[in-house]
């Protein structure tokens, strides 16, 4: 009997390859049918990347491995004592062992208004939306220079990683605009987090980096302060600040994707699902669960961050298990090599924590660093090498993020290291093509 691995995100596909290459068959089932590299979706929606950079078709992807059967469907309900799904064409897929990758969607914390006016990033869709949006507000301005300062106020949720790097290809964005159409900089990039410090999980000196470079790029940033509310105009801060914006992007939390609460499965912080030191749930057994889905102890008993160095590793080691158990021999604790954090801030900013004793880089050599790691974790030959091209353009052509947002040029995800290979999906400037916000199903595979 095959495996059964849900959602085709970094774990998903890492399990079912890492199985494929031992002849072990899988079925992978995700809503979407392509893989997308979460960690540059906030590139897409700043027209850093184009939206095929990021993201590769699952046919794609295991085109070599027949073994490997992809189906694209909504999880409906889940059986993991069966080890079984039923998808939403009413069909039920069961396999020998079930490894759930289900990935994780925005935490709102039940924020008025926030799900229903906040832009999340967790898919290229969400990125495309927020680009098409911004390509809006600038051609709704017109050669209107205090229209266009006015519409392109943001304000940017969460101080982590994601927060952060959008605040900072924001501002660096809106610089370009402005040297393109020869006017005064427009729009505030405002910043928002509860915490005490940008980057919590990092060092002191990089907290005073990252806030040093922001605030230098124009951004302001709020600390210590909350958001109350979200309306289509603006975003109430709860020490009774309001700013007027059209534009508030959510990086303030992640939770589990919605099946991690199905079937009886037991969870913990973020909704996510606890798993044993070797990815099994306890009282299911043949069950794993990876990646953003899962809490994953690590070798000292604290639970690991959600990084995408930790979701592929640990999917290939519920593989391993999987192959373990397959042959009689006792499985495995996950044992994750933490080779360090990293944050993007702007052009030559970037600040780097490498390895276990997180050595300190900042500046030029981390920025370098943060592009190279990127561009390995992503998927097939030509994303790698376009991203560096993509790169390499708006390294020497400040104003090249400006010109691709003005443009009304349409995205898509043509993607596939073969000609032959057909997009299932066009994300453009036709809204039509891309799911709205309140349309979209609330991440059930990822």
């Amino acid at each position: 009997m095959t495996v059964l691995v849900l959602g085709g995100g970094l774990a998903g596909v890492a399990c079912a390859h890492a199985l494929g290459d031992e002849g072990v068959g899988v079925t992978l089932v995700d809503r979407n049918d392509y893989h997308q590299f979460q960690p540059l979706l906030y590139q897409v929606a700043t027209s850093q990347l184009p939206a095929e950079d990021i993201a590769r078709p699952h046919r794609t992807i295991f085109r070599e491995y027949p073994i490997v059967e992809v189906r694209t469907d909504e999880v409906t309900d889940l059986d993991p004592a069966a080890r079984s799904a039923t998808l939403a064409d009413g069909s039920v897929v069961t396999g020998s062992h079930l490894v759930i990758a289900a990935g994780g969607r925005a935490e709102f914390f039940g924020v008025p208004g926030a799900a229903e006016h906040a832009f999340p990033l967790y898919s290229v869709a969400d990125a495309e939306r927020l680009r098409l949006h911004f390509q809006e507000l600038v051609e709704a301005a017109g050669d209107d220079a205090q229209a266009l300062d006015e519409s392109l106020d943001v304000v940017v949720v969460g101080g982590g990683p994601t927060g952060v790097e959008v605040a900072g290809a924001l501002a660096e964005l809106t610089r370009a605009l402005a040297a393109l159409d020869e006017i005064p900089r427009p729009g505030r990039i405002y910043l928002v987090d509860r915490g005490k410090a940008l980057l919590g999980a990092f060092s002191e000196k990089s907290h005073a980096y990252a806030h040093k470079k922001l605030t230098k790029h124009g951004a302001e940033i709020r600390l210590e302060t909350g958001v109350a509310s979200v309306h289509a105009d603006r975003v109430e801060l709860d020490d009774g600040t309001v700013i007027r914006t059209p534009t508030v992007v959510w990086g303030g939390g992640e939770s589990a994707a919605l099946l991690a609460g199905m079937g009886g499965l037991p969870t913990g912080r973020g909704g996510r699902i606890d798993v044993q030191p070797d990815l099994t749930v306890a009282g299911f057994p043949g069950v794993y669960a990876v990646g953003d889905v899962a809490n994953i102890p690590g070798s000292d008993g604290t639970t690991l961050p959600q990084l995408g160095s930790v979701a592929q590793q640990a999917g290939r080691w519920a593989a391993a298990n999987i192959l373990r158990e397959r042959r009689g021999t006792e499985t495995k604790p996950f044992h994750y090599k933490d080779k360090g954090i990293m944050a993007m801030i702007g052009r030559n900013a970037a600040v780097a924590e490498v390895g276990k004793r997180r050595h300190e880089v900042e500046g030029p050599i981390a920025f370098a660093a943060w592009l190279g790691v990127h561009a390995s974790l992503l998927s097939g030959a030509h994303s790698k090498t376009d991203a560096f091209l993509s790169w390499a353009w708006d390294y020497f052509d400040r104003d090249h993020a400006a010109t691709v947002e003005a443009s009304s040029a349409p995205r898509r995800i043509a993607w596939g290291d073969h000609e032959s290979d057909v997009p299932h999906i066009v994300l453009g400037d036709r809204l039509a093509a891309v799911p709205q916000r309140q349309d979209l199903p609330e991440g059930t595979t990822s």
